[in-house]
């Protein structure tokens, strides 16, 4: 994924969003080196559709937000400079929410 990553790096992407790992994790901006970056590339984790769900042992380094063992959606709402986030759960909480700015 080191090239994926550098291409959209070098595109200006803004967010990567992935699944698979039945969890959600979100992640601070990084570069591809997978270092601190103010405009970097912010990862999200959405996994957390599917009938099993798994916990954490340690969460990823740069994981600012980590939520296991509980279904749900991440709302994204798209401005023409920024964007929000909010992970909401079925059982109607969201316990990550948040904006950025973008380039």
């Amino acid at each position: 994924m080191q090239t994926a990553w550098e291409i959209l790096y070098a595109h200006e992407a803004e967010l990567i969003l992935t699944g698979h790992d039945h969890t959600y994790e979100r992640f601070t901006p990084m570069n591809p080196q997978g270092e601190y970056e103010a405009w970097g590339l912010r990862q999200f984790v959405v996994g957390t559709g599917g009938r099993t769900l798994r916990d954490f042992n340690n969460p990823e380094p740069g994981s600012e937000s980590a939520v296991a063992g509980r279904n749900g959606i991440l709302k994204l709402t798209l401005h023409s400079n920024a964007y929000e986030w909010e992970f909401m759960t079925v059982d109607g909480e969201s316990p990550d929410k948040g904006s950025q700015s973008c380039r």
